[in-house]
């Protein structure tokens, strides 16, 4: 098995397909379906799509200069596909799809109800690039669907059943595989659990060289205790012998 090389091309995947919706006052509002979207700045909050200049929701945002970024669950997929191969121009794309215009807090433009997430964004600055223009935007607002908080109110954005796009098909987020940060957290736990294993060993060796140690001198305590045993019964015997052998004295004479 080997690797080819190819051409110059867009092949950075997965990535989000999001339906982004604006609006021109007096008109009705627009949607566009953008592959080309992501997080560009944290303080302040920014991302950025990137629109062709022949689309018709391109001068809806280059004009109104916001506009709003709508996640997309699995249930949505099959409109943002209409949204992304269909043209405003020509097409109401609310009424034919179905969804509902939800009024933003901080831009004209609407979010759209049915998505899990909306992110109101106010466009900060224009860069061509080719093909495209890129609109980098700062983030003014975020709504979120309360199904998706529990009592803490924390987000768990996950369950929502969110998409992704890959080299021309549409994908629904599948199993978690870890969490930020779990790389070093499991390193750490596998040193924590080595030097855990180290102590115990150590330990265990230290018990063992004191139980050693323990014997060592019982064993000898018992051998001195023999050899003294056995030297005084050699003395007793010696003493006994020597008088045994001896003529005693006779008084009488």
């Amino acid at each position: 098995m080997a690797k080819q090389y190819w051409k110059p091309g867009t092949m950075l995947y997965p990535i989000p397909a999001v339906m982004v919706s604006c609006k021109r006052e007096g008109e009705k509002a627009n949607i566009i379906t953008v592959a080309w979207a992501g997080t560009v700045n944290t303080s302040p909050a920014m991302v950025s799509i990137s629109v062709r200049r022949e689309r018709y929701s391109y001068h809806i945002i280059q004009e109104t200069g916001e506009f709003v970024i709508n996640l997309v669950t699995k249930e949505l997929a099959q409109a943002a596909d209409l949204c992304g191969v269909r043209s405003g121009r020509t097409m109401d794309k609310f009424q034919e799809t179905g969804l509902t215009e939800q009024e933003s807090q901080h831009v004209k433009a609407p979010g759209i109800a049915e998505s899990p997430l909306n992110i109101e964004c106010r466009v900060r600055q224009v860069i061509p690039l080719g093909t495209h223009d890129m609109f980098l935007a700062e983030v003014l607002g975020v709504t979120v669907d309360d199904v998706y908080l529990d009592e803490q109110q924390k987000l768990h954005l996950n369950d929502a059943g969110l998409v992704a796009y890959s080299h021309g098909e549409y994908f629904e987020l599948g199993n978690k595989i870890g969490k930020f940060g779990f790389s070093v957290e499991k390193a750490g736990n596998d040193r924590k659990r080595a030097i855990e294993e180290k102590k115990r060993a150590e330990k265990k060796l230290t018990v063992r060289k004191m139980t050693e140690r323990g014997r060592a001198k019982k064993s000898q305590a018992e051998h001195t205790n023999a050899t003294r045993t056995n030297t005084k019964s050699m003395n007793t015997k010696h003493v006994d012998t020597k008088h045994a052998g001896k003529p005693g004295k006779d008084k009488r004479s």
